[in-house]
């Protein structure tokens, strides 16, 4: 147990402010007879084309950055991580709008000290305990123990980061850090969430398929875009359209989405609690983002397990599948971000070229508890 209060640094734009959806809808009213921006067309924070470039001018201007929305619950959230935690706003804003942006701060937050907010680009030179950031490369540079990635679509193309759906995530990961993991131990006797994450090539789906083959384990149905492969029959994933995952996201469908090499997957509740009701285990094989969701949902009842796999066996694996060289691409270069995820999961299994020994190491934690 750490006898000091964690250090938490938040981001501000469109972390704690709404910043790029509140420049969409600047240039809407701008284009009253144009199709409306919608804020997923913005897929990164430089030129993305259309009217979306508008946008950066914006980040310069006084008057935007003392105008900006406070994000829904963003006030409640920084009073409960206050609670817990010494924050800082780590914010990068050019000298003409760093005035307009601590003013707005110090009003919107009272309860962080002025002396607390840091600006600057360099976000890489600040040591902290954890990171809170949409900004991927602000992520992959942190010198932060825990950086954590704020889901936006800007960033829904990258994997393996260590990242969270909501402001509620992200105090339970911060609550996961204070205990260090060790408090209760899950109990999945009676039922429960049994995550399976790892890098991408460590035999999560084979483990899956040979632990719901036991008796009291199930695979709930997880909705995605990507591809059927050639070995998967239709049980193996609910496959939809990109349209229509996000129709459904947008309804409230899913307890937990994630975007996973250029594709978007999601849980639903109604496939999940009633294996649970039941006494069994929902096997889910996971990223990280989705598995912190159903942690801080289920709690003790869920139970997230890291598998392990030698480097070169899991580039082996990616290599042999059959997907395109830039999902193959994708995966490989995030595999040292993701093999940083073992740190916050629940347990550590290694996986060689016998899954069924994986499975059997599971199954007595699992018994154990």
């Amino acid at each position: 147990m750490r006898k000091y209060r964690i250090r938490v640094g938040l981001d501000v734009d469109d972390t704690l402010y709404e910043c790029n959806s509140y420049a969409v809808s600047i240039i809407n009213s701008r284009h009253p007879d144009e199709e409306p921006m919608r804020i997923e067309e913005i897929n990164s924070w430089g030129n993305s084309g259309r009217h979306a470039d508008e946008r950066i001018a914006f980040y310069s201007d006084p008057d935007f950055v003392r105008t900006q929305p406070i994000s829904p619950g963003a006030q409640e959230f920084v009073k409960k991580l206050s609670e817990i935690a010494d924050v800082f706003f780590i914010t990068a804003v050019p000298a003409c709008c760093m005035s307009a942006r601590a003013e707005r701060l110090i009003a919107d937050f009272p309860e962080i000290p002025a002396q607390n907010i840091m600006m600057g680009t360099r976000k890489d030179v600040i040591s902290l305990d954890i990171m809170l950031d949409d900004g991927a490369h602000n992520i992959s540079s942190s010198r932060a123990a825990y950086p954590v990635l704020f889901r936006k679509p800007w960033n829904a193309d990258l994997s393996g980061l260590l990242s969270v759906n909501s402001y509620d995530d992200f105090l339970h990961f911060c609550e996961m850090v204070l205990s260090s993991f060790s408090e209760r131990f899950p109990h999945l006797s009676e039922g429960g969430v049994l995550c399976l994450v790892g890098p991408s090539g460590s035999s999560k789906t084979e483990i899956a398929n040979e632990l719901t083959r036991l008796e009291g384990f199930e695979k709930p149905l997880t909705s995605t875009t990507r591809p059927r492969r050639k070995t998967e029959g239709a049980g193996s994933y609910r496959f939809i359209d990109e349209a229509r995952f996000i129709e459904e996201k947008n309804a409230g469908s899913y307890i937990e989405t994630t975007v996973y090499s250029g594709y978007h997957f999601g849980t639903s509740q109604k496939d999940i609690a009633p294996i649970v009701e039941r006494g069994h285990v929902a096997v889910i094989p996971i990223d990280i983002c989705g598995a912190i969701t159903l942690k801080n949902l289920y709690r003790e009842r869920a139970m997230l397990v890291f598998t392990r796999r030698e480097r070169a066996d899991a580039i082996k694996s990616i290599i042999g599948r059959e997907i395109d060289i830039d999902d193959k691409t994708r995966r490989i270069l995030s595999l040292d971000f993701e093999y940083r995820n073992s740190e916050v999961c629940d347990v550590e299994v290694n996986v060689g070229d016998d899954v069924q020994s994986a499975v059997t190491r599971i199954v007595e934690l699992i018994r154990q508890n």
